[in-house]
């Protein structure tokens, strides 16, 4: 086959990236251009296990297994990323390059030098993406990880907006920060709530642009709601402070449009909150003794959502199992110890009074205490502490995200349900379909990841961003996945059983047909969804999919920003690498 050109003659645009085995890659003294005007910050990438490769002895390769399980140093790592891979989807390859960025100057070096030699362009923060996006090999990376200042404000207005809006408490963020930090300087030591993710590892920037949801998401909406103002350098090497007032399309696009497609953001401003005086939690696990005690609990436990948790206070998830198993994990917000134990007790109740139906696997329980010491480190039991030296004292994750860390992915599947299933007439349908899904899979509602339920002004915030418009009619997400251990390129283990793979992943499409029964074209999240996805710019963002579109057209026509399942990406092969 004759090789593609590098130029269609008809639009101008180049029709091939360049990768380090092409002639006209750039030499060894525009590299070094590159690397002076970054101020030296630009190197060479090994792959994550490469200190293990070159030596399974050296002291290097003992730090890496040694915190190989820890979400702060996977993302400290160039070569890093929060998953380890996705069956038959992607693997982790390292960028050719990588600028570690120290300034918006950095960014804009790397954006211009990307765009004048048609490479390959990837941008990362923390790295924690389900999809692969931060990473492609023969790539040039420009990684914001070291971009990290935190900033409070008791007053801010958007950029030309003075006399126009009124000043409001925020807190700005450089995109390299991860979402303790800024739970530590707003809520911990400020007494103040800003709405962002759950994983206290997951990029600040990143989850806005995908829209983002939090634990709170039920009261206070998603993180793209809070967005008062970013900045953001473009495919034109301009840097531009978008708001609602300058650049709105291109500040609308932010808010959920999907990560890596428009730029890379360098800051972003977010509004705070007042924060509730308790944040709580309830808890509990039962098993039932047959398939019919099962429908019974499952019936039970949606008469008792709908009825007495699908408000603002109640938020995270329930999860059911095929071993005719009901878990919850579930947070409330603006709830005292005494009420939210009020609430769950005559469910509770309800379930140890059939002993011969059910069986209590882990003691339920609720709880609330002070808001304001929810993420705080010192005497916390539910995080783990990032214990390396020289590690910010407030850095933690949740016991309960341990097992996405370097997770391999047998598959992925997420959809909404919409709030229309609580009615009484319609619960019935729900509960079968339920049933029906949890024969082949486990699977997780989300309740604070559907909107559906939240104050009026936390809806109509969301419905001003580029989210699907479903999230504001739906209760909660469905999440279904699967994996295993680490399976990192170059990890020493056993190989993963294929064949065990793909039959999750068929189980994990069976549990999601069963739902969409019940739910058709309800939508996905962008973030946490199926790789293989045909229908994913409608899922993806629904009515607002055209918009998008229109969006990425003026800010990137080439094509410079290249993400699998981003707007604009039906452009380029499956690699981002030729256009179709």
């Amino acid at each position: 086959m004759a090789a593609l050109p590098l130029v269609t003659h008809a639009q101008g645009r180049a029709r091939r990236r360049k990768r380090p085995t092409d002639p006209d890659w750039p030499d060894a003294a525009q590299w070094q251009r590159l690397k002076d005007a970054v101020g030296g910050r630009l190197s060479a990438v090994e792959p994550l296990m490469a200190p293990c490769a070159a030596s399974p002895v050296a002291a290097a390769c003992g730090v890496l297994m040694k915190n190989l399980r820890n979400p702060f140093f996977v993302g400290d790592q160039a070569g890093g990323t929060q998953v380890s891979g996705y069956l038959d989807a992607w693997t982790p390859a390292a960028s050719a390059y990588v600028i570690k960025a120290g300034s918006t100057v950095d960014v804009v070096a790397g954006v211009n030098f990307a765009r004048e030699h048609n490479l390959r362009l990837v941008v990362k923060g923390a790295g924690h993406s389900y999809q692969g996006t931060s990473n492609a090999p023969d790539s040039l990376l420009i990684w914001t990880r070291a971009m990290n200042e935190v900033t409070l404000h008791d007053g801010f207005v958007p950029k030309g907006c003075e006399g126009k809006v009124a000043p409001v408490p925020a807190v700005s963020a450089q995109a390299g920060a991860v979402w303790i930090d800024l739970y530590h300087a707003v809520t911990t030591l400020a007494g103040r709530y800003v709405q962002g993710g759950g994983c206290t590892d997951v990029g600040v920037a990143g989850l806005i642009q995908s829209g983002g949801f939090g634990s709170f998401s039920k009261g206070f909406g998603t993180a793209a709601s809070s967005l008062l103002e970013a900045e953001i350098v473009t495919a034109d090497g301009q840097v531009r402070t978008v708001n609602e007032r300058s650049d709105p399309e291109l500040f609308w696009a932010l808010k959920g449009g999907g990560g890596g497609s428009w730029g890379v953001v360098t800051r972003v401003t977010l509004r705070t909150h007042e924060l509730p005086q308790h944040f709580g939690a309830a808890w509990g696990k039962f098993k039932a003794r047959d398939d019919a005690a099962y429908r019974r609990l499952v019936a039970r436990f949606v008469d008792f959502y709908a009825d007495s948790l699908f408000n603002p206070h109640w938020g995270e998830q329930a999860s059911f199992g095929p071993d005719n198993t009901l878990k919850i994990s579930m947070v409330c917000q603006g709830l005292e110890k005494a009420q939210a134990q009020q609430v769950w007790a005559p469910f509770f109740d309800w379930v140890k009074d059939s002993p011969e139906d059910f069986s209590v696997v882990e003691e339920p329980g609720a709880w609330a205490d002070d808001a304001r010491g929810w993420w705080r480190m010192e005497g916390n039991g539910s995080m783990i502490p990032d214990t390396r030296e020289g590690a910010p004292k407030h850095h933690g994750w949740w016991k309960g995200d341990q097992a996405q860390v370097g997770a391999w992915l047998h598959g992925y599947e997420s959809l909404w349900l919409p709030a229309a299933l609580l009615q009484p007439g319609e619960r019935a349908r729900m509960v079968q379909a339920l049933l029906d899904s949890t024969r082949h899979k486990h699977l997780d509602l989300h309740f604070n990841k559907g909107l559906a339920g939240a104050p009026p002004a936390a809806l109509a915030s969301a419905a001003n961003t580029a989210t699907n418009p479903a999230v504001c009619e739906s209760f909660a997400l469905v999440i279904m996945a699967d994996g295993e251990a680490p399976a990192y390129p170059g990890l020493a283990r056993t190989p993963p059983d294929l064949t065990n793979a793909h039959r999750n992943a068929r189980a994990i499409d069976a549990t999601a047909a069963a739902l969409r029964r019940v739910a058709p074209r309800s939508g996905s999240y962008v973030s946490e969804s199926n790789f293989f996805n045909a229908d994913w710019q409608r899922e993806f963002w629904g009515a607002n999919a055209a918009r998008l579109r229109a969006v990425k057209a003026r800010y990137d026509p080439d094509g410079l920003f290249f993400v699998h399942h981003g707007v604009g990406s039906q452009a380029w092969s499956a690699d981002g690498f030729v256009r179709v």
